[in-house]
């Protein structure tokens, strides 16, 4: 029982992450009206840094309770146990800053897309790590079932019909997130390599640091933030540092944990699906019945492609 409830448990999580991100894609856009690009991507991820640093403190003085309690009744291994303890803290040195640097490339190649191409276009063309991360996958030797590969199938086509109009063509704004879809799959499979090894809290609080940092060089340099206009911003920026940052990617590295990447990344997809609601509900914008049909095909890529995983189990 218990090993069919961890797949539905990790995989809610990252529901939850996809509806945070697609609501994101509308404080992104709003943001960008007010500071730039780096400034808006620096802001929210030190942002997001910040707030999960109480929850590595109150975890941090459970786990240092549990060790001295463990210390105190046996003596047997500590050689042992410090050397685990060394490898663990250099994983997630390691992990953390090597996620952040691809959250950090990915993140801004998307929020610069998002200013020259429309929110639908840029959810659907992002939401193409669906592809990359099973390909990318295949070279490391990471392999799919068929089950799976169907459900990428479905899920691109309900994402066309989701967002993509008659009139489509690649433009600037296009490309630039079309090398966030390429980045976003790397730091899925980033993710899938550290989230094993170190506690998730942790790794996703050092990639925002390590993103929050490289942003701000090119933004101190090239836009020169001002605190007014990073205030006038207030709720965009919130938003995308507390909720998309802070919780979203936390909840993808623990949701992502001893999970098939590639499922994980068509649950992450749905975000092009909660984009395009979100714009419906916010912006006023009105879904046709075939973006209704995208979103049912996506819901049943996303159940096609559980099933193989509780089979297997």
């Amino acid at each position: 029982m218990q090993k069919q409830q961890i797949p539905l448990k990790n995989s809610l999580f990252l529901l939850l992450a996809a509806i945070i991100w697609g609501i994101a894609f509308v404080a992104q856009s709003v943001g960008m009206e007010y500071v730039g690009g780096f400034t808006f991507s620096a802001v929210r991820s030190l942002l997001g840094s910040v707030v999960l640093i109480p929850l590595i403190l109150i975890s941090g003085r459970k786990n240092s309770a549990d060790t001295a309690a463990t210390k105190a009744n046996s003596f047997v291994g500590s050689s042992d146990g410090t050397v685990s303890s060394i490898r663990k803290r250099k994983d997630l040195i390691i992990g953390g800053i090597s996620c952040g640097i691809c959250l950090c490339l990915a993140s801004n190649f998307q929020q610069f897309g998002i200013k020259y191409t429309t929110v639908g276009k840029a959810g659907f063309i992002t939401a193409c790590y669906i592809v990359i991360v099973p390909i990318i996958g295949l070279f490391l030797g990471k392999k799919c079932s068929k089950f799976i590969w169907a459900a990428v199938a479905m899920a691109l086509i309900g994402l066309y019909l989701l967002c993509i109009t008659d009139e489509f063509s690649i433009g600037k704004g296009d490309l630039l997130v079309l090398v966030c879809a390429f980045l976003f799959s790397i730091h899925i499979l980033v993710i899938d390599h550290f989230s094993p090894k170190a506690d998730g809290v942790k790794l996703s609080c050092i990639q925002f640091l390590t993103c929050g940092i490289l942003s701000g060089i090119p933004a101190l340099l090239f836009e020169h933030p001002e605190f007014s206009a990073i205030c006038r911003a207030w709720m965009p920026i919130l938003y995308a540092g507390i909720m998309s940052c802070g919780v979203a990617y936390t909840l993808q590295i623990i949701g992502q944990k001893n999970m098939n990447p590639t499922v994980a990344s068509l649950i992450l997809s749905l975000e092009s699906c909660i984009s395009v609601l979100a714009g419906w509900v916010l912006l006023g914008q009105q879904l046709s019945a075939k973006e209704i049909l995208g979103c049912v095909i996506m819901f049943a890529a996303i159940i096609l492609a559980q099933l193989p995983q509780k089979q297997a189990e």
